[in-house]
């Protein structure tokens, strides 16, 4: 057993060091850096749909019955909902103020991938608990499928306001949270099974509400037809990225 707990905490502390990519940005010059910012957000919107479309409902509709999946991805997105109203009005206190305040975005892929991080944690502390070989399957596809995610996570907080020593370290907290899913699968398996199961329809919601309602009206922004065009490539992308995650 401690030969298995060695190789799941081994492997999920790997999958949060992922978070920390955004370290490659640093020698980016902050000028070059903004511009490229926008299309970072566009592969992260994408990603985010993907995974939530591609895996987490038809994973949350093989596990449970589709009207209380559906309800979880409604709680998700209402929750999240509410989440931003909190976010918004501490930020905003001007009765001016748009309604859309992208101090936001920062807090919300934070929260939401820390849901995400959590599900893939206790994904790989149970496929451990099965077999080293599949733990390690497993991991390797989680790996390949947080690359592009964390790439677009710290574009989302740079965007926000964070600057890049705050977000790679924020990024980092919210990574650790697949350590703490690990070690729950690990201590309590068979209730960490029935705590995925939930949590994978309600993680959906929060990724299609942040997507939808964060991400993209930030890509409406900018007008220019080149750079609209490269913004829904990089969607496309990220889709696409995550679509072939399903193959390994």
């Amino acid at each position: 057993m401690l030969n298995v707990w060695l190789w799941a905490l081994g492997s999920v502390l790997l999958v949060s060091l992922i978070s920390l990519i955004g370290l490659w940005t640093i020698s980016i010059k902050d000028k070059l850096l903004h511009k490229i910012l926008i299309y970072l957000v566009s592969l992260s919107a994408g990603a985010l749909l993907g995974g939530a479309i591609l895996h987490l409902i038809p994973e949350g509709l093989e596990s449970m019955d589709g009207t209380v999946s559906f309800i979880l991805i409604l709680l998700g997105i209402v929750l999240f909902f509410i989440l931003e109203k909190v976010i918004s009005w501490h930020h905003c206190h001007n009765p001016k103020c748009e309604i859309h305040n992208p101090k936001s975005i920062g807090p919300m892929i934070l929260v939401g991938d820390g849901f995400h991080n959590l599900i893939d944690g206790l994904i790989i502390g149970g496929s451990f608990l099965v077999s080293i070989p599949l733990g390690i399957t497993t991991t390797l596809a989680v790996l390949l499928h947080e690359i592009p995610q964390e790439i677009g996570d710290f574009a989302v907080l740079i965007h926000g306001g964070f600057t890049k020593k705050k977000a790679l370290v924020y990024n980092f907290l919210s990574a650790l949270t697949a350590i703490i899913g690990t070690v729950i699968a690990l201590l309590i398996s068979k209730f960490s099974e029935t705590f995925i199961i939930y949590l994978i329809p309600f993680t959906a919601g929060s990724f299609i509400y942040i997507a939808a309602s964060d991400l993209i009206p930030e890509l409406h922004k900018e007008f220019k037809t080149s750079t609209s065009v490269l913004q829904v490539l990089f969607l496309v992308l990220g889709i696409v990225i995550m679509y072939s995650m399903k193959f390994f």
